[in-house]
C-alpha cells in the first residue's frame, strides 16, 4: 500500500510545493512524541490493580446518563487577527490537558497551526489573484463582444450598399462601450502575494456574482502604465472611447504582426499630425486583428480555468492531510483531538470559502458560450484536456526493436570490420565518403533523440513540470517511451537498409541504384518529417518544423523557452548540419552517379556554404538573445549573446586552422577557444544551471535541489568540464592507431551530445525551481485590451 506521503508528493502542484503542508515535518515531530511515549512506558513499572480499584476506575469512565465520557477539553484553538491584513485570522492551539510530554506536544501543535496558517494565506493571495484575473477577462470579453458586434453591424452596412463582401472589414471611428483593465492582473503571483488584502472578499469574486454595467463603471478605473521594456513587444493602437483612451496590444510573435507594428507607427505619426490639424481622429480595427484579441482572451481564460482547477487541488489535498496527521496524532497519544481541530479545519478560509467553485462556474458557462458556441464537449476539450493512455505495444514494440537494432548492429559492424571499412587503409573510400556521413547523422540524431527521452524520464522522477516549460499541449506530447519507441523503430530501419547496402557493396555491386540507397534513406525520412497525414505522431512532427522555422526566422518571432531550447540543440548538432550539407550537394549535383565525392569539396561555393553551416546555430541563438533583449529589456541577454559571439570567432578560428596549419593560427584558436570555454562554463553553471551559490547550504552548489545525492551535482560539473576541452583534440591531434579520423570525429561529437543531454536536465531544474520559487503554475497571458492614460 502506497503511503500518504508518496501519494501527496504525486499529486500536488509541483511549483507550489512549498505551499502545501509540510505533512514530512508534521510526521517527524509525530515520531517525537511517539519515540518519548515509549520511553515513559517501559520505565514505568507494571501494576497490579485489584478487582476494586479496576471496577471504580470502570465506573468513572461510564457518565451519570450511562454514556462514555469523551476528552472534550484536550485542546482549545483560538483564532485571533493577525497585524497584517493580508495574513488574515491566526490560528493557536492552547493545550488544556496534561500529555506524557507536554513541550513535544506542544511543538507539533506549533508546527500545525503554522501549517494551517500557511494554507489559509496562501490559498487567500492565489483566490483573490484569480479572482482579479476573472474580473479583468469578464471586462475584456465584453469589449471584444461589443467590437465583434460593431464589426458585424458595419459589414451588414457595406454589404447593403453593393461593396465587395470579401474586403476586410474594419471598425472605424468611436466605440460605444466601457472596459477596465486591471493591472493587478498582469503581475506575477509573488507581487500579487505582497499586495493582497482581505478587507474586500465580495470584490474578489466580481466575475461570478455578476455586477451589471453600470455597477461597474461607477468604480473608479485603474490606469495600467507599461513600461518601455514591455511596451517594445506589443503592436499597440490608441483610440478613444467614451472618454476613455484604449490600446489594442497585439504580441509581435510573428514576422506579420512585426512588420504591421512598423507600419502602425507610420500609421498612428499620420493620425496625430490629422489630428493636430484639427480632422477628426478615427481608428480602424481589423478582422484579423480582433481575431488575435480573442485567441488572446480564450488562452486567459484556458489558464485561468487551470489555476482554479490547481487551487481546488490544493484545498482537497491539504485538507486530506491535516486529517491524516491528526488520525495518526490520536492514535499515538490516545487522544481525541481530531474533532476538536477538525471543526477549525472546516470553518477555516481555505476549506470555507466557495468563491473558487463559483467562479471557476462562470469561467466555463463564459467559455461554452463565447468561444464554442453553446458545445459543452468541445468546450471541455480546452479546458480540461485528457492525456493519451499508455499502452503495453509501445513497451512491447520498444524491447522487439532494441533486440533487431542490436542484433543489426552486431552483423553490420562485423562484416566492416571483415571488409576494413573504417580503417585509414580501407579499399573503398567512396563509402567513407559517401554513405559514412549517412551513418554519422542518423547516429548522432537518434542518440540525441534518446537523450531526450531519458530527460523527460528523469523530469518526471524528480517532479519536474516540464509540459509547462515547454507550454505542450497534454494530449498531444511525446512521453519517453514514445520517444524510445522512435529512436529503437528509426534506427533499425536505418541499419537494416545499410545493412544490405554493404551487402550489396560487398559483392562488387556499383550501379547507380546501388549508390542511391543513402539517399533514398535520408529523403525518407525527410518526408515522413513534413507528410500531411496523421501519422507517426502528426503533431509533434509539425510542432518541431514550427520551432525549426522560428529558429532560422528568430529575429523576427518572439522566442519563447522552447525556441532558444531547440537552439541550444542546434548548437551541439554541428556536425550533423555539416554532413547533411554535404550530403544534399553529393546527391543534388548528381555527384553520386559517377562517384565523384570530391566535387563538394573542390567547388568553392559548397565549401564556403559547408563553413557557413558552421556559424549558423551560434548565429540563429544570438539573434534570439538579441530579440528577447529587444522585448524584455534585460541586459543580460545581451551578456549571452556575447557567449555566442565568442563560440562563433573559436569556430572560425578553426576553420583558419584546418586551411592553413600555422603556428599563429595554432596559437589563434588556443586563446579564442579557452576564452570561450571560460565564458561557457560560467554561463552553464551560474546562470543555466543555477549552481556555484557561495552562500548556499549545499557547498558550490544551491539550497533547493531536485536529486537527494549531491554528489552527482559534482560529477556532473566535473563532466561538463572535461566535454567542453574537446576541441583540444583540434590542436593536440592524438593519434589512435589505425582508426580513421572521421570514427573520432563521430565520438567527440556524441560526446558533446552527451554533454548537451546533461545540459539539459539542470536547465530545467533551474527553470523549475525559479517558477516554484515565485508559485508560477499557470501560463501569464497577456490580454489584448489596455486602458491608457492621455499622455501616452
Amino acid at each position: 500500500m502506497v503511503k500518504f506521503s508518496q501519494q501527496l508528493q504525486a499529486q500536488l502542484v509541483p511549483e507550489w510545493k512549498d505551499a502545501f503542508v509540510d505533512y514530512c515535518r508534521l510526521k517527524k515531530e509525530l515520531k517525537k512524541i511517539q519515540f518519548l511515549n515509549s520511553n515513559n512506558s517501559s520505565s514505568k513499572q507494571p501494576q497490579n490493580d485489584s478487582f476494586p480499584s479496576a471496577f471504580l476506575s470502570c465506573l468513572g469512565k461510564v457518565s451519570l446518563f450511562g454514556q462514555k465520557c469523551r476528552d472534550r477539553d484536550t485542546i482549545q484553538v483560538h483564532r485571533k487577527l493577525a497585524s497584517s491584513l493580508s495574513k488574515g485570522d491566526l490560528y493557536e492551539t492552547e493545550l488544556l490537558e496534561q500529555f506524557t510530554d507536554i513541550e513535544a506536544a506542544g511543538e507539533f501543535f506549533g508546527c500545525l497551526d503554522h501549517q494551517l496558517n500557511k494554507v489559509n494565506q496562501f490559498y487567500k493571495i492565489k483566490e483573490k489573484e484569480f479572482a482579479e484575473r476573472g474580473e479583468s477577462l469578464k471586462q475584456q470579453l465584453d469589449f471584444l463582444i461589443e467590437l465583434k458586434n460593431e464589426l458585424k453591424r458595419q459589414k451588414d452596412n457595406r454589404e447593403a450598399s453593393s461593396l465587395d463582401p470579401k474586403d476586410d472589414p474594419s471598425i472605424s471611428c468611436y466605440i460605444s462601450c466601457g472596459v477596465e483593465s486591471n493591472g493587478k492582473a498582469e503581475e506575477t503571483g509573488e507581487e500579487q502575494g505582497q499586495d493582497s488584502s482581505a478587507d474586500e472578499p465580495d470584490k474578489n469574486c466580481k466575475l461570478s456574482t455578476g455586477l451589471s454595467k453600470s455597477d461597474e463603471m461607477e468604480r473608479s478605473p485603474r490606469r495600467i502604465r507599461r513600461d518601455d521594456s514591455s511596451s517594445r513587444s506589443f503592436s499597440s493602437r490608441v483610440f478613444n472611447c467614451r472618454g476613455k483612451n484604449l490600446r489594442i496590444n497585439i504580441p509581435l510573435t510573428t514576422p506579420s504582426h512585426t512588420f504591421s507594428a512598423i507600419g502602425n507607427l507610420f500609421w498612428e505619426d499620420f493620425i496625430n499630425q490629422s489630428s493636430k490639424k484639427g480632422s477628426p481622429r478615427g481608428f480602424h480595427v481589423k478582422q484579423t486583428k480582433l481575431h488575435h484579441a480573442e485567441k488572446m482572451i480564450r488562452g486567459a481564460f484556458i489558464e485561468l480555468y487551470k489555476g482554479l482547477g490547481y487551487l481546488k487541488t490544493y484545498r482537497n489535498l491539504n485538507m486530506l492531510a491535516f486529517v491524516k496527521i491528526l488520525k495518526k496524532f490520536d492514535k499515538v497519544t490516545n487522544k481525541e483531538v481530531l474533532p476538536i481541530y477538525l471543526r477549525v479545519l472546516e470553518s477555516s478560509y481555505f476549506n470555507s470559502s466557495d468563491k473558487v467553485v463559483r467562479l471557476s462556474d462562470k469561467v466555463e458557462q463564459l467559455f461554452i458560450k463565447h468561444f464554442t458556441a453553446d458545445d459543452r464537449r468541445k468546450a471541455m476539450k480546452y479546458l480540461k484536456p485528457t492525456q493519451r493512455k499508455e499502452s503495453h505495444a509501445v513497451t512491447f514494440f520498444i524491447g522487439l526493436f532494441t533486440g533487431c537494432f542490436a542484433a543489426l548492429l552486431a552483423g553490420y559492424v562485423i562484416m566492416a570490420h571483415i571488409m576494413r571499412m573504417y580503417t585509414k587503409q580501407s579499399y573503398n573510400t567512396v563509402y567513407m565518403e559517401t554513405v559514412y556521413p549517412v551513418l554519422s547523422m542518423f547516429c548522432l540524431l537518434f542518440l540525441h533523440l534518446f537523450l531526450y527521452g531519458c530527460n523527460i524520464f528523469m523530469w518526471k522522477r524528480a517532479r519536474i513540470n516540464y509540459s509547462f516549460i515547454f507550454e505542450l499541449a497534454p494530449t498531444k506530447e511525446l512521453k519517453y517511451r514514445e520517444v524510445f519507441l522512435i529512436c529503437t523503430a528509426s534506427m533499425t530501419a536505418i541499419l537494416g537498409v545499410l545493412f544490405i547496402h554493404l551487402s550489396l557493396v560487398a559483392k562488387g555491386y556499383s550501379s547507380k541504384v546501388v549508390q542511391s540507397i543513402p539517399g533514398f534513406l535520408l529523403l525518407f525520412f525527410l518526408l515522413l518529417l513534413v507528410c500531411p497525414l496523421n501519422i507517426v505522431y502528426q503533431s509533434s512532427r509539425y510542432r518541431f518544423l514550427q520551432v525549426i522555422k522560428n529558429i532560422v526566422f528568430s529575429p523576427l518571432y518572439k522566442v519563447v523557452m522552447l525556441d532558444f531550447f531547440m537552439a541550444d540543440q542546434l548548437c551541439s548538432q554541428v556536425p550533423l548540419l555539416r554532413n547533411l550539407e554535404y550530403i544534399a550537394c553529393y546527391y543534388l549535383t548528381g555527384s553520386y552517379k559517377i562517384q565523384d565525392y570530391g566535387y563538394c569539396i573542390r567547388t568553392t561555393h559548397y565549401r564556403d556554404l559547408a563553413y557557413a553551416v558552421s556559424f549558423l546555430p551560434y548565429y540563429w541563438r544570438a539573434m534570439q538573445c538579441a530579440r528577447r533583449w529587444f522585448d524584455e529589456g534585460q541586459a543580460s541577454h545581451l551578456v549571452n549573446l556575447g557567449k555566442y559571439v565568442s563560440a562563433m570567432l573559436a569556430a572560425g578560428a578553426k576553420l583558419a586552422y584546418e586551411k592553413e596549419k600555422t603556428m599563429g593560427s595554432l596559437c589563434l584558436v588556443a586563446a579564442l577557444s579557452s576564452a570561450a570555454t571560460v565564458y561557457q562554463l560560467y554561463w552553464d553553471y551560474v546562470k543555466d544551471w543555477g549552481l556555484l551559490q557561495f552562500h548556499s547550504k549545499h557547498p558550490w552548489l544551491r539550497n533547493e535541489l531536485m536529486l537527494r545525492q549531491k554528489f552527482i551535482y559534482y560529477f556532473s560539473m566535473i563532466l561538463n568540464l572535461i566535454l567542453r576541452l574537446a576541441w583540444l583534440q583540434t590542436v593536440l591531434h592524438p593519434n589512435f592507431g589505425n582508426i580513421d579520423d572521421r570514427i573520432i570525429g563521430l565520438f567527440l561529437a556524441a560526446l558533446e551530445v552527451i554533454r548537451r543531454g546533461q545540459w539539459n536536465f539542470y536547465r530545467l531544474e533551474n527553470e523549475h525551481l525559479n517558477n516554484a520559487g515565485k508559485f508560477r503554475a499557470v501560463k501569464q497571458v497577456p490580454l489584448p485590451f489596455h486602458e491608457v492614460d492621455e499622455d501616452d
